[in-house]
Parts: structure tokens; sequence; C-alpha cells
């Protein structure tokens, strides 16, 4: 009956959290076993009794900070400095400033609202199809899964008991291939739809869009930075990335006003809570399913099926892009991740750091995907092109995606190579 349970709550649009917790407490009233309810509340305080949870509200909170402080249009000026001058260069100015941005925000949905405000009406207004240009927007956003920070890797590094710094190192070399992946994609679109010319800034305006982003440069480079060379622990790094956020904001930048910052803590407080409480559910979760020895049981299955590594994590991404186009990325990531790794690891010895880089950028493709699709939402509000356009111009960025999930999954060393 408790199947059953899940997938009623599940489909019945009841907030996923709900759906583990309740999922849980239904199964403990079937067993009759009276003794489980004394476990649920602990269970419940041991899923968020981690320090490296302090590190979602603190990298919310520093993208909130560089969205009011005005630092992403400084980031895509400088953006232009360096792709402007190529055929199609305001495409490749918009994958380059999302790299940029995902090197600070690590929010696919957060980015994808950011970069459409900024970067279709560009493109619109220069000549470029609405429908392509938001497409493009949408498909960078899903670089910051990918390259660190990644609020994915953190929540994954929590379920998975994985330093969150080393699974931030796994995901630098993986976020570089999909970038060139969606940089080729635009240069083969470019070539069958003849791009706008671009045009290179003069030396004085390039000095100028350089030196004004360069305060905006010193966040990522105190989250990787710090993580890279020992210095900071991920937590520790996105607290100095948002005090650092916010001095450039308010002292350099003059366009934080302290008396907004009330608001910009609720905004941050209520994003934070709902991973959180999303966090704690799923461990409750995740111990019925322990309890239930489905993770044995499902790799006794697969084993039958195939024993190669490679077909199992090919397998794993077909059945995730489902669970992805249904249920949102992080609350899939949560629920999957307890039943799915310690399959991975004990019956096919595939690397965790390397099975979380290939499930986090699966199931971000749900955002984009229909019928849940909230990234094409998102893109369609931001920038008032209708969803299945964008959806229509999106198919390339998708099967590029595709190919790069193939490539990760029969490499594992594109993931561990830094490690």
């Amino acid at each position: 009956m408790t199947p059953f349970i899940f997938i009623i709550l599940l489909f019945g649009s009841v907030p996923i959290a709900l759906v583990l917790a309740l999922t849980a407490l239904w199964y403990i009233y079937e067993s009759d076993n009276t003794v489980l309810y004394d476990s649920f509340g602990q269970q419940i305080f041991s899923g968020v009794e981690n320090y490296g949870l302090l590190a979602i509200p603190l990298f919310i909170l520093t993208g909130e900070l560089m969205n009011e402080g005005g630092m992403t249009q400084r980031l895509v000026r400088a953006a232009r400095v360096f792709v402007g001058g190529f055929r199609g260069g305001l495409a490749y100015i918009n994958l380059l400033a999302n790299m940029f941005m995902a090197a600070i925000i690590g929010s696919a949905a957060s980015q994808i609202a950011v970069m459409s405000r900024a970067m279709v009406p560009a493109m619109t207004k220069e000549g470029y199809d609405p429908g392509f240009a938001a497409a493009t927007t949408a498909a960078g956003g899903l670089l910051a899964p990918v390259i660190p920070p990644s609020m994915l890797f953190v929540i994954y590094g929590v379920l998975a008991q994985l330093p969150i710094g080393d699974l931030f190192i796994a995901g630098i070399i993986p976020g570089l291939i999909l970038a060139a992946a969606f940089f080729l994609v635009v240069a083969l679109i470019g070539l069958a739809q003849d791009f706008p010319k671009g045009e290179w800034m003069s030396l004085p305006d390039a000095v100028s869009a350089i030196r004004g982003a360069l305060p905006a440069f010193l966040i990522p480079i105190a989250i990787v930075g710090g993580i890279l060379f020992g210095i900071a622990t991920p937590t520790e790094s996105a607290a100095v990335a948002s005090l650092i956020a916010f001095a450039i904001g308010w002292g350099i930048y003059r366009e934080i006003n302290p008396r907004d910052l009330g608001q910009l803590f609720v905004r941050t407080a209520t994003n934070s809570a709902l991973v959180i409480f999303m966090i704690a559910a799923a461990n409750v979760f995740g111990w019925v399913v322990v309890y239930e020895e489905l993770p044995q049981r499902l790799a006794a299955f697969i084993a039958t099926v195939t024993s190669d590594p490679f077909v199992f994590l090919l397998i794993v991404n077909l059945c995730l892009l489902v669970v992805g186009m249904l249920i949102d990325g992080i609350a899939a990531l949560i629920l999957v991740t307890p039943i799915l790794l310690p399959i991975a690891m004990s019956s096919y010895n595939i690397d965790p750091f390397h099975f979380g880089v290939v499930i986090s950028l699966n199931l971000v493709l749900g955002l984009l995907t229909p019928p849940v699709g909230v990234g094409l939402y998102i893109a369609s509000a931001m920038s008032g092109v209708r969803p299945f356009t964008i959806f229509t111009a999106l198919w390339p960025f998708l099967l590029a995606v595709a190919l790069v999930l193939v490539l990760l999954s029969y490499f594992p060393i594109l993931s561990t190579m830094l490690i």
C-alpha cells in the first residue's frame, strides 16, 4: 500500500517534502512497528544536522546580493570583450556570461531568470530570433549545476557524505566540456542561419569593461580558489563570497541600499528553507528505503540486465530523464540518491564523485523539458517568448547535453581527474 500512497501524493501536486515525510509516516503506520515513531523526529533532525548545508543559504544570499549589486550587467559587458566580435557574437556573449554567472549563483533556475532579463531583449534588438535568444539563455542556465559552486553538488555531498569541495572540483572539467559543446551548437546554428556580424570593442572600451567587472570576478575567485587551495571549506568560501558581494555592491558599485537588505534576507531564508526542509524529509524517506532493503532488491534486478557499469549508467540516465521531466531537479536528486548510489558503488564499482556529476547534470535537464519544465516557464515569463517557441529552438542544446552525458558516463576520468 505504501508505494500507492507515494504515487497518489506525488501526482496529486503535494509538495515533494510532504510526499516524502507522509510516505514514511504511512509506512510506519502500516508496519505496525510503533517503535519507529520514536525515531521519526530524530531522522528529520539528523537530515539537516550537517555543517555543509550552511553553504546553501550562503550561496543563495551571494546570488541575491550580486543581482542587487549590478554585477550581472558588468559581467555581460566583460564577456563582450572576449567573444563580441565573432559572427553571432551576442550569442557567444550570452554563453560566456552564463559561465561567469554559474561560478557565482550555483542555481540553474535563478540563473535562467537573471540572464533572461538581461540577454533576451538585447539579442532580439540586434536581430536574433526571440526563440533562439531565449533558448540560448535557458541552455546556459544548465551550466550552473556543473560549474562550481553548485547547489546540487552541495545537496548530493550531504546525502552521499562526500567532501563538497571535492565535488566542486569534479565538476570543473565536465562544466568546461558542456560549455564547449554549447559554443559548438551556436557556431553550427550561426552558419545555417547567418547570424548578425559582431563588433570588437575598442581598446579603451575593452579596458573599461574589464576594469568595471574586475571586482565582480573576486566572487568566483574567492569561492573556487579558496576550495582548490585548501584555504577554506565550501561553506566558509560561500560566507566570504557573500561578504565580498555586499562590499562590492555597496561600497564600489553603490547599487545596494542597506535599507533593502531586510527583503533580500527574507527571500534568501524562504528559498533556503524550502530546500533544507526537502532534505530533512528525504532523510526520513531514505531511512525507510534502507530499512526495506530497496537498494539491494533493485540492485539484484538490474544485475540480471547488465554487469557493465557504462550500460548501468545509460539505464540510469534514461530513467532519470523521465524522472526529471516530472519532478524538480533538487527533489529528484534527494529522492534517487539514497536508492541508486549504493547500487552504483557496491554492484558496479562506480566512483561516487563521477556518479554525482552525471546524475546532477541529468536531473537539471528536467528544468527545460515538458511537461513540467520550470526553466522553460521562467525563461518565458522573463522574456515574453512562448514556452513552446523556446523548446522548439532548444533541442540542439538538449542533444548536446545528452551527448556530453554519454561522454561523461563512458569516461569517468573526466570527472575524477582533478580530485
